[in-house]
């Protein structure tokens, strides 16, 4: 089977490091992560700022990237998220239309690749430390990615999962609501980050890059030492 790897922008630009863990992860259970070179953003800033037109064009290029993959990972539930609106976008265009379910079908959030394609909830990690998880909101909410992640944490030898308080709560990244709402983006963040502190966590860990850089930031400006890992870095650290 051809698996593709959807980097998408943020793990791309900023954090490569997500990406790696991801391809020597599934290295160890025989897949190898094809890289189509073509792929760009997913189309998610335009599409949440009213850009319907330029998202059309950005999928597009996604559609024809993917288009011979029987897979498609990503490190980000956000971005996975975003090609389940491609439908919407391509609603009276059948041939895209098409194209886009298809994409859909296939493509899937790491965690949810790992457990429920391959079937693999110890991937024989250890991780002595005290971690906590936050669930972004388009991972858990739109492609319901719940239990995936807690599966994986709970078998990794040593690490202890302390529960987030009002984990579900939104971290106030949401793109470009960042930006336009900066005051409200930052009040939500500082909550975010009081939260990840009362659970006396070393480790912060979650499926999203946007969501933890900006909960990251926020700790770091603080100079509070409370270390944020996607949870692919976590794995990866944990068996090699």
């Amino acid at each position: 089977m051809k698996v593709s790897l959807f980097i998408t922008c943020m793990s791309d630009a900023i954090y490569p490091r997500v990406g790696e863990a991801m391809v020597r992860l599934l290295a160890r259970y025989g897949v190898q992560l094809d890289f189509p070179k073509v792929q760009t953003c997913c189309g998610q800033p335009a599409f949440n700022s009213g850009y319907w037109e330029e998202a059309r064009a950005t999928a597009a290029t996604i559609l024809d990237a993917f288009e011979d993959s029987d897979f498609v990972i990503s490190p980000s539930g956000s971005c996975t998220g975003m090609i389940h609106h491609y439908p919407k976008l391509f609603e009276k265009d059948p041939v895209q239309l098409e194209r886009a379910k298809e994409l859909q079908d296939k493509s899937y959030e790491f965690t949810q690749f790992l457990v429920n394609v391959l079937g693999v909830t110890d991937v024989g990690a250890s991780f002595p430390h005290k971690v906590t998880y936050h669930p972004s909101c388009h991972g858990s909410r739109l492609l319901g990615v719940k239990e995936e992640p807690i599966t994986l944490m709970k078998h990794v030898k040593g690490l202890e999962l302390v529960p987030l308080p009002f984990a579900e709560d939104c971290c106030g990244f949401g793109g470009t609501f960042a930006v336009k709402m900066a005051d409200i983006s930052g009040a939500m963040v500082t909550e975010k980050a009081d939260h990840v502190l009362e659970s006396e966590a070393e480790v912060l860990v979650g499926l999203d890059m946007a969501c933890l850089m900006n909960i990251g930031g926020n700790l770091r400006y603080r100079n509070e030492p409370v270390r944020v890992m996607h949870l692919a870095e976590l794995l990866y650290e944990g068996v090699k």
